[in-house]
């Protein structure tokens, strides 16, 4: 579940493996790209950690963010 702190969307993700990890953070880039609207990110082995906030609008969250993180729960 994404929750709203500090004007970031934020949602931590755990997979089986890293290769499962990796492949959903490609999944995610691409989806990004095609955005135009990257998120910040940390992966550490199995657990992906994902911040979403719009830099140009004062770092904070807009609708942009919430449409990347509902397209983001589709690729689950």
């Amino acid at each position: 579940m994404w929750k709203e702190e500090n004007n970031q969307l934020i949602r931590q993700f755990e997979f089986g493996d890293f290769i499962s990890a990796f492949s959903f953070m490609t999944r995610v880039a691409f989806a990004a790209e095609k955005m135009n609207h990257h998120p910040e990110w940390t992966n550490v082995y199995n657990k992906v950690e994902i911040r979403l906030s719009s830099h140009d609008a004062g770092n904070k969250v807009t609708d942009k963010d919430r449409q990347l993180a509902r397209k983001i729960d589709e690729l689950l």
